[in-house]
């Protein structure tokens, strides 16, 4: 890799040259018998062309269902009595004359609508003053001519606000199971709340809504969180308490700072939490599916593999023909084999089949390269420091395999423009570059390393809506919504193998050994497995290890014995590798298993024959191989061998530009596509709750005849 690692530094020097919005104001009209859009829209002096902006599940040929609900924009005026005469202010009256303009800017990611409420004209106002935006639409960088009223005269009043009422989200609810319980389209519930991002269609349980009070009612079924006090028993962990009062460990930590500021949870603290949740909660009884332009009934219901029958009882509507944007309802019982995310049916594709060579990405990318300390012109120093700085090596061969995937895209026929900065390992330095770039310029931002550092550019990015892409794990989850955490975190690693051997489990015996810093993920162990046996390890002068004969005591001769292994310690776990692989014979079978795989495991004490004689299995981000042809790739231009830090660049760099071909908007594609597999890496990105997006993909893994072969899920 010497060769290639200095071909690499000096690629990286070419490359380094290389508003407040005011809410919409609304009012909801529940649809009587008889009524039709264009009675409607007379109704409210508004035009059926604006009802139609607000509900975009109606289509100027819908027949309006009773008790429907819709949203009447704020331009309407109050509704007009039956028989009453009806005015409109024309065109040519005094109110509609400006008393001058003022300039406006286009910026990135502004829409009309935005523009027009902040400076409360209606959009018609603004393309009339601005007649490009007939023919064609918003641009960065466009001028515009706003225009300006004298107070109190404006063409454009606000109407009165609609009766809301408080909606909590429940666990499983989406934004098209609450459209359809409200019986309103999802266009009017983003727009009675605009405070949600429009980057993702996600939603959190708990998360709070502006929702129009239902017709007939007085009183909603949501009652405000009630909080109970609860004093730590012994032996409480965070992972349990947040497991019985059904709220994360996060939540847990807001509602009581004084957990961080002790130290930790103790025995004895009277903490505040929400009442408890019921045990169980009924699952939605629908997924959702949005029509896609071109589809018929045939290719609908052959997709989805559902019966025209089934489809035309959950959703009447289609009787009058398939419209494209409609969101129907899918029985769940019925989507058992189609991928879901979020309650909403992602269609089949593929990344590579659905790219568009007209999108051009434009990425960022920061690692610590260290360009200010090296001599390019030494070969043996520079080889040195390589080998003395572990952060080095990473952006090495994390950029390497980045540089061989701009060569496969552009293979594609995809352009990309890429920056590469070298961060220094310095957060100082970092915020220095991010004073001088127009991070507003990027489509997205990968890198850097550090935590420090990546919260840093998270935070500026975040203004101008950029998303940032995590390349290795964070050691601290950071409130940042435009941030990708790429690297599966450790608590969903730990979720995904016990589902793994939940499902795989018959009359094998369950046991844990673990030590003392890892009680949590004992405790999550015996929460899945209840029956399962406790193993303990003893202290033998400066070791820890365990006693043979308590654990031969403790194995079953008629079942296969499935143990736990939880340690961040290399010295215990070679020494219970060592242990279970004695004991383990033609009479006592044993298996060794991990919730999480970490360095402990990876040590050279470690003996690899021990682990595939176990059938060593457990959960894990990447998995240690990759295909013929990156290889050939990689040495064809490197001259090396790629590491499983380029085989990462590699994957992570496909993985973000395939999306970014397929979409300029990442936060967009995030929620649209499933999960995606490379070479070594699989990603599946899903929206945390006021935080960024977490990939939620790994493998499973087993050491067998001294090789580490994949697990597929049942």
């Amino acid at each position: 890799m010497r060769f290639a690692q200095h071909w690499i530094l000096l690629g990286i020097l070419l490359l380094a040259f290389g508003c407040k919005a005011k809410a919409q104001q609304f009012r909801t009209h529940a649809v009587k018998q008889g009524e039709t859009l264009e009675s409607v829209a007379q109704q409210y002096q508004v035009s059926t062309q604006e009802i139609l902006r607000f509900n975009k599940e109606l289509t100027p040929d819908t027949a309006l269902r009773p008790n429907t609900i819709i949203v009447i924009p704020s331009s309407g005026a109050q509704p007009v009595a039956s028989g009453q005469q009806q005015t409109r202010v024309t065109d040519t009256t005094e109110i509609d004359k400006p008393i001058g303009f003022q300039s406006h800017r286009v910026r990135r990611k502004e829409t009309l609508y935005s523009i027009s409420r902040r400076y409360e004209v209606s959009e018609d106002r603004l393309k009339r003053y601005n007649p490009d935006l007939y023919s064609g639409s918003l641009q960065k960088g466009m001028m515009l001519r706003i225009p300006r009223y004298a107070p109190g005269t404006s063409p454009d009043p606000e109407a009165g606000e609609i009766e809301l009422i408080s909606y909590k989200v429940q666990p499983r609810e989406t934004r098209w199971s609450i459209a359809h319980k409200f019986k309103i389209t999802v266009d009017s519930l983003v727009k009675l709340n605009p405070e949600l991002p429009d980057n993702t269609s996600y939603l959190a349980a708990g998360q709070e809504l502006k929702l129009p009070k239902p017709a007939g009612s007085d009183i909603m079924e949501e009652a405000a969180i009630l909080y109970t006090s609860f004093t730590v028993p012994p032996k409480q962990t965070l992972y349990s308490l947040s497991q019985e009062y059904g709220i994360s460990r996060e939540e847990i930590l807001r509602l009581n700072p004084e957990i961080v500021e002790q130290g930790g949870l103790k025995e004895g603290m009277v903490l505040r939490l929400p009442e408890k949740q019921p045990e169980s909660l009924p699952e939605s009884e629908y997924v959702f599916y949005e029509v896609r332009p071109k589809q018929t009934q045939y290719s609908l219901t052959r997709q989805l593999g559902i019966g025209y029958a089934d489809l035309l009882n959950a959703n009447p509507e289609i009787a009058s023909g398939l419209k494209a944007g409609m969101v129907l309802q899918i029985p769940r019982d019925k989507a058992m084999n189609l991928e879901v995310k979020n309650d909403l049916v992602l269609p089949p594709f593929s990344l590579k089949d659905s790219i568009n060579t007209e999108n051009i990405p434009r990425v960022l990318v920061l690692l610590p390269f260290r360009l200010d300390r090296l001599d390019l012109d030494d070969d043996e120093g520079t080889q040195k420091r390589i080998e003395q700085n572990n952060a080095l090596q990473y952006s090495l061969g994390l950029y390497s395999g980045f540089l061989v995937a701009l060569d496969s895209i552009a293979e594609l026929g995809v352009s990309v423009d890429v920056k590469t900065l070298d961060t220094e390992l310095s957060t100082e330095h970092v915020q220095n570059l991010m004073l001088r770039e127009d991070l507003g310029a990027y489509s997205a931002i990968l890198g850097p390393l550090s935590q420090e550092s990546i919260k840093e550019v998270a935070s500026k990015a975040s203004e101008l809506n950029v998303p940032v892409v995590a390349p290795l794990p964070i050691g601290q989850e950071i409130p940042m919504e435009n941030l990708f955490y790429s690297f599966t975190p450790e608590a969903r690693l730990r979720t995904h193998m016990l589902d793994f051997v939940k499902e795989q489990v018959n009359d094998e015996k369950i046991l844990i050994i673990s030590d003392q810093k890892n009680q949590d993920a004992e405790m999550q162990i015996l929460e899945t497995f209840p029956a399962a046996t406790l193993v303990e390890l003893r202290e033998e002068e400066e070791n820890i290890s365990l006693d043979l004969e308590v654990l031969v005591s403790q194995l079953s001769q008629e079942a296969e014995n499935w143990i736990f292994v939880e340690t961040d310690d290399f010295k215990i776990a070679s020494s219970v590798s060592s242990i279970l692989n004695s004991a383990n014979s033609d009479t006592t079978q044993i298996r060794m298993l991990t919730t999480h795989r970490n360095k402990a495991f990876e040590n050279d004490v470690i003996s690899v024959p021990h682990l595939s004689k176990l059938k060593f299995t457990f959960p894990s981000v990447t998995r240690e191989s990759t295909t013929a042809a990156f290889a050939r790739r990689y040495r064809r231009r490197f001259s090396g061998e790629p590491d499983r830090y380029a085989v990462r660049g590699f994957d992570l760099g496909m993985d973000m530009l395939l999306r970014l071909a397929y979409d300029l908007d990442l936060f967009k594609v995030a929620d649209q596509i499933g999960e995606v597999t490379y070479t070594g890496n699989k990603f599946n990105y899903w929206k945390g709750w006021q935080t960024g997006y977490y990939n939620t993909a790994s493998y499973i893994l087993m050491y067998e005849d001294l090789q580490i072969k994949e697990l597929k899920d049942p």
